[in-house]
């Protein structure tokens, strides 16, 4: 059974606040009435952050809208989402955790062909503002060659 509506939801301010590590993908426990909401794109992971507790990872503030027609047995838009991930990876995580300064974003929440939710999780640092500065003056930069280019 192919699903014809691909999602795929960027968190556009991850990149330019943190300095991407290593990413890994995790699936999601959802409720029926939630994974309805995404493949509509009623998704916003501006402010959403990840965080491992007893050996489970955990999404938390990830605003997913209700579902109009879900009836009386809707979900709360900002509940905590248990991730799934393998032994290994979630280790794995958990001890670049305990570093100093890293910590662990959601980069795009996306469906597979099968119509499964994913979200792209990564380990990042926190940009310093020359850091970020020094984006924008590239991106502008880039910018600038391309309309040079026409």
């Amino acid at each position: 059974m192919k699903f014809t509506t691909k999602v795929n939801i960027k968190n556009r301010k991850a990149k330019f606040e943190y300095h991407v590590q290593d990413d890994f993908v995790a699936g999601i426990v959802l409720m029926g009435s939630e994974i309805k909401s995404i493949r509509l794109s009623k998704v916003n992971m501006q402010d959403a952050y990840c965080f491992v507790e007893n050996g489970e990872v955990w999404i938390v503030n990830l605003h997913i809208s209700s579902y109009d027609n879900a009836g009386f047995v809707s979900h709360e838009p900002l509940r905590r989402r248990k991730l799934l991930l393998n032994r290994r990876e979630i280790d794995k995580i958990d001890k670049k955790l305990k570093e100093q300064g890293l910590t662990l974003i959601p980069l795009r929440l996306f469906t597979t062909d099968k119509g499964l939710a994913k979200i792209q999780i990564a380990i990042g640092k926190g940009k310093k503002l020359y850091d970020k500065r020094d984006d924008i003056k590239q991106k502008d930069m880039k910018r600038d060659m391309a309309r040079i280019k026409y």
